[in-house]
């Protein structure tokens, strides 16, 4: 998937399958999240069209793996990594008894900060989300350096994972279990409180809430180019801010805060997946192939990445400021509804459109209340 794996990973995956594989080639094709899951379930629907190997993001596993569309990979778990493995998202991938899916990587959420800016405008690090959300207010009026467009912080309504972090470290859920059946979170009184404080956000210390898809791609470049102070982003966004940046001890990296000082607030554990189509033209090519992709080399370098890689005896290989605050951020994570139905909830724009309508100002109570409903029918609904 765009922007998941580096390209010397991909080239190193390309390259050992070739060595390893005389006469047989392996290609890799980048495709775009936007649309992802209406595109696999043409594609892995058909003989002609399905890939031997996908690339799914956690959330979107079951949907796939519940209907037949991936091959059991229960024989090859032990060789691949086995309990190593991260245990959630091998939990996410399993269905009916069998693994689907093994974990590719995971991307803890942190907050980073520039700190030279703060100390210029004589604002404090943020210790609650209060705070946090105040600092990138003041800071953005403050704007300290003078720069056209500067704005307290890059948060956009079509960066999901970003702005459900902020509502989960804030109390906020989308929905329980309860006997057996869905219930809707999203519109009890401590989701409507983080809602709101992402709101304040939006309205004031953000000028990017209404950005596009094409702006959230490299968001942090306006990091780089001095017009934003905060951005809650991956481990791998650590890699791409400015090396200066870092040499003259500009930047800070934190865990998203929660409502109290000193604790510090779930986010979402996002991340990939792969797994084995049903369909493969090349099954054992493609085993092969997931030899290469759980091999040390693959792993470590997605590691040094920035990602927490899917076996977690390569995840010392992090290295970074975001490396030291990853197992914490991870340990306190959660993930959405596991269920087929999230995938289609995640995949039809429904959750883009919540975020923006909250973005553009709806009211957040009666907007919640509206999308609890869609989402109670959609979590219930038969597959």
């Amino acid at each position: 998937m765009e922007g998941s794996i580096p390209d010397d990973a991909v080239k190193y995956l390309e390259d050992t399958f070739a060595a390893n594989n005389p006469g047989n080639t392996l290609t890799v094709e980048i495709q775009p999240w936007d649309g992802i899951v209406n595109k696999l379930q043409t594609s892995l629907a058909s003989d002609a069209e399905s890939p031997d190997l996908v690339e799914t993001g956690n959330t979107q596993t079951a949907l796939f793996a519940s209907v037949g569309a991936f091959a059991p990979l229960d024989g090859q778990y032990e060789t691949l990594g086995g309990s190593k493995l991260i245990p959630s998202f091998v939990d996410a991938g399993t269905w009916e008894g069998h693994k689907y899916a093994l974990p590719l990587y995971a991307g803890a959420r942190g907050v980073y900060y520039r700190k030279d800016l703060l100390e210029k405008a004589g604002i404090s690090v943020p210790t609650t989300l209060d705070e946090l959300a105040q600092a990138a207010i003041d800071i953005g009026k403050a704007n300290p350096d003078n720069v056209d467009g500067f704005s307290g912080m890059y948060l956009a309504a079509v960066d999901i994972h970003g702005v459900e972090s902020l509502m989960f470290a804030g109390g906020g859920d989308y929905a329980k279990m309860d006997n057996g059946k869905w219930t809707a979170l999203i519109n009890n009184d401590a989701s409507i409180a983080s809602l709101t404080r992402v709101q304040k956000i939006f309205k004031e210390g953000t000028a990017y809430a209404l950005a596009d898809q094409a702006s959230q791609k490299s968001f942090e470049k306006f990091f780089n180019e001095n017009k934003v102070a905060f951005m809650v982003g991956t481990g791998n966004v650590g890699e791409k801010i400015d090396k200066s940046l870092w040499d003259e001890g500009k930047v800070g990296v934190m865990p998203i805060p929660s409502t109290t000082a000193g604790t510090v607030g779930q986010t979402f554990a996002g991340g990939s997946s792969i797994s084995m189509a049903a369909k493969a033209h090349n099954p054992e090519l493609a085993a092969k192939a997931l030899e290469i992709i759980y091999s040390k080399d693959f792993q470590e370098s997605i590691a040094k990445a920035g990602w927490t890689p899917g076996n977690s005896a390569y995840a010392s290989s992090q290295t970074g400021a975001f490396a030291e605050i990853a197992p914490t951020i991870v340990e306190n994570s959660k993930l959405t509804p596991n269920t087929p139905q999230w995938g289609a909830v995640a995949g039809d724009n429904g959750l883009r459109d919540f975020f923006m309508a909250i973005a553009q100002g709806a009211d957040v109570r009666s907007t919640a209340s509206d999308f609890s409903k869609k989402l109670t029918e959609a979590l219930n609904s038969e597959q």
